[in-house]
């Protein structure tokens, strides 16, 4: 597809391009072709960054103004001044690009919002078309001060900004940020003409307020969105859509339009071509509208309930709490918690319960064999959530949006791993053995370093399968993880394997617990058989999610891999003691199974998203609630959209492999009395799926200082949002929602 070459040929032009990337200054600052870069003779009464100069752009982060008084709010502008001919991107970039994106470093209190994106432009490269800016971007974000900020104590504020800058040729910039506010009761003194021109203009490149409702209809190889005529201006000249989402329209394509009168009254029609995702992405996206009067921005939602919302649309980062304002004593304590209560979750109790057979396996042995048994098994979940941190800081500084649990938003690897279940099953249960090394889990044959070798792959294995996991405290602490600088988010990480590890490490040095560990014997090998059905169970949610996210024909291929795979072990193990050369034919049908078994998985790796006909509300969204309570789709339009018409609503972000979400949805969200009340107060219910990537959810996290599923928000008539705890209970959620 045009969207996977182009991101193929991005990834070569930077590789080729990376030495220039890694310069962070040039002798002089890029030669632009609109208006000058943002110099000092322009920032009188502003606080301003020293500037960051590139080859291609002249950044700088400006406040409007230098002084704050506590309780304030005040625009901050991270402005790109980009050399000539070149270009950045809008929050989706196109057939190929990455957007800006920011992270802060904030005193306690204080809140940065998010990104407000300029109007786009529609960029063609070659036989693409990109979205974003050229000669200057100037991205606004709002900063909220405490009102019991110490009037008179500075402010200061650093933030670390990553931008795409391309041409012909992609080079992936960054820069650090620093500047000081200061803080008066008394009014400060106005900024500079320049300055105030220069936040005048960036505010008039914004989209209008309030979302405009639309109606886009599909047909094979067409899309008609119809706008009403009276949310435009008069005498339009020029209109182009931006998707919000990449997919539901083909970025290239052109897009004829025309006013016409009919039955359901006068509108624009704008004929698109449809995208690689047509039927799987929200109709919801920003019209450009070009008239006599000038441009403007108009948010459309086009979804089947769109509704009409005049007014001010109302944004999820609205009261959200500020992941900085944790502070990292109390986010390593929040995430010591977190691990510790993680052990309780449904997602890890298989593994934990090899664990228990491991323990009992240690009844009678000497006090150093427990406790090198029990550093084994802490080592191997801080070693696992280690390389898990090290990992999702890389994918995130390189400018991916991910999140905890990312990894099993890759139908490649919920594959992977369900076949990885499926042989420990199997093992379990004696249908074949697997090395001393490994299958020590839970078992004390092959000596103590095969013991121990194998508690730590018991501690990696029951760490890998409790990462998508989020337990209370977790979410807190893991979103203040992604907001602080590399050392400190590893070291939350690292506390949170450590509350995971610490009950069965204390257990396995406990001199008590020892004296009442049975000896071991014949009713060992009944107990570990028994325990290979939770494995195939955890297999089989796996290939459940695998389904949510590929349809039929992902499932249908990893189940014929899982299929080969058992085969091939079962002849391996068959041949394992006849005569020569069987065991070599054995071996080589192992590798031979095993081969075939990661082809047909890898044939999943580019199948990151739903496939046709598969919705969030129809899959894992609405898997576990009663269709009393039934939700819609969340998009950012239809939540500004219902609170602009002061009506309440419930946000629910979740996923197919988050169990945690699953089970608040049948124990609490799918109750009768909560449909009862959610009808009663006419609470619109809306849902996310982040089974599989999602730009628009992973901002929506951010925004609530949150890194991963689930997050519940109720958002009351009038007021603040309120973030419900992880862990719901029928009581708690009527309790928010009867609040309001």
């Amino acid at each position: 597809m045009i969207r996977a070459a182009a991101q193929r040929l991005t990834i070569i032009l930077l590789l080729a391009w990376m030495p220039a990337a890694l310069a962070t200054a040039a002798p002089g600052a890029p030669q632009t072709r609109g208006e000058p870069p943002v110099d000092a003779r322009m920032l009188d009464g502003a606080a301003a960054s020293a500037p960051v100069i590139t080859d291609n752009v002249r950044a700088r982060l400006l406040a409007e103004r230098a002084v704050v008084a506590p309780g304030d709010t005040l625009d901050l502008a991270l402005v790109l001044d980009i050399r000539a001919h070149w270009h950045t991107y809008w929050r989706n970039p196109g057939d190929s690009g990455e957007p800006p994106r920011i992270r802060w470093t904030l005193p306690d209190g204080v809140v940065a919002g998010a990104i407000r994106w300029p109007l786009p432009t529609p960029i063609a490269v070659g036989p693409l078309v990109n979205y974003g800016y050229s000669d200057r971007a100037v991205h606004l974000v709002d900063i909220r001060v405490p009102a019991d900020w110490p009037v008179g104590e500075p402010i200061p504020i650093t933030a670390q900004a990553s931008w795409l800058v391309c041409e012909e040729a992609c080079i992936p910039e960054q820069g650090s940020f620093s500047l000081t506010l200061a803080t008066d009761a008394a009014a400060a003194a106005p900024p500079s003409a320049a300055v105030r021109r220069l936040f005048a203009t960036a505010r008039a490149a914004l989209p209008e307020p309030g979302v405009v409702a639309a109606r886009l209809t599909r047909g094979d190889d067409a899309l008609s969105l119809r706008v009403p005529a009276a949310a435009l201006p008069a005498s339009v000249q020029a209109v182009h859509f931006f998707p919000d989402a990449w997919g539901l329209v083909d970025h290239a394509a052109p897009q004829p339009w025309r006013l016409q009168t009919g039955a359901d009254g006068a509108h624009l029609l704008l004929e698109l071509l449809p995208g690689d995702a047509a039927a799987s992405v929200p109709a919801t996206g920003l019209l450009k509208v070009t008239s006599a009067d000038g441009v403007r921005g108009l948010r459309l939602d086009a979804t089947a309930t769109a509704a009409a919302a005049p007014g001010p649309a109302a944004t999820a980062s609205a009261a959200a709490p500020a992941a900085g304002a944790l502070g990292l004593p109390l986010a390593l304590a929040f995430a010591l918690l977190g691990g510790l209560v993680l052990n309780l979750m449904p997602c890890v109790f298989p593994v934990l319960a090899i664990k228990a057979l491991g323990l009992a396996g240690q009844g009678g042995a000497p006090f150093s064999t427990r406790a090198l048994h029990g550093l084994a098994y802490g080592a191997g979940v801080l070693g696992f959530f280690l390389a898990l941190g090290l990992l999702l800081l890389a994918l995130r500084a390189g400018g991916a949006a991910v999140g905890w649990g990312f990894q099993l938003q890759s139908p490649l690897f919920v594959t992977l791993m369900a076949y990885l279940f499926v042989v420990l099953g199997l093992s379990l249960a004696g249908a074949l053995t697997l090395g001393t090394g490994l299958m020590g889990l839970g078992q004390g044959g092959g000596g103590p370093a095969a013991g121990h070798l194998g508690a730590f792959g018991t501690g990696a294995l029951a760490a890998l399968v409790a990462a998508p996991c989020t337990a209370p405290f977790m979410g807190a602490a893991l979103g203040y993880a992604m907001t602080v600088p590399w050392p400190a988010a590893l070291a939350v990480v690292l506390a949170l394997g450590l509350g995971m590890a610490l009950p069965f490490s204390l257990l396995a040095l406990s001199p008590g617990l020892a004296a009442r560990l049975p000896r071991p014997g014949p009713w060992m090998e009944t107990l570990k058989q028994a325990l290979a059905f939770p494995m195939f169970a955890t297999a089989a949610w796996l290939l459940w999610v695998l389904a949510v996210q590929t349809g039929p024909g992902g499932l249908a291929a990893a189940l014929t891999g899982m299929l080969v795979l058992a085969f091939a072990l079962w002849v391996q193990e068959r041949a394992r003691y006849a005569r020569a050369p069987w065991p070599r034919v054995g071996v080589g049908a192992a590798v031979l199974g095993l081969g075939v078994a990661l082809w047909l998985g890898l044939g999943l790796a580019g199948r990151d998203a739903a496939a046709p006909g598969v919705t969030a509300t129809g899959t894992a969204a609405g898997a576990g609630d009663s269709a009393a309570l039934p939700a819609q789709p969340y998009s950012a339009a239809r939540l500004a959209a219902a609170r602009a018409e002061g009506r309440p609503v419930f946000v629910n972000m979740t996923a197919a492999w988050c169990i945690t979400c699953l089970v608040n949805e049948r124990v609490a969200l799918g109750r009768p009395a909560v449909a009862r009340a959610f009808a009663e107060g006419d609470i619109l219910y809306l849902k996310g799926d982040w089974t599989n990537r999602d730009a628009a959810i992973t901002e929506y996290l951010a925004a609530f200082g949150r890194n991963g599923v689930p997050i519940y928000v109720y958002y009351p008539p009038a007021g603040a949002p309120r973030v419900l705890p992880q862990v719901l209970t029928e009581g708690i959620v009527l309790t928010q929602i009867g609040a309001g």
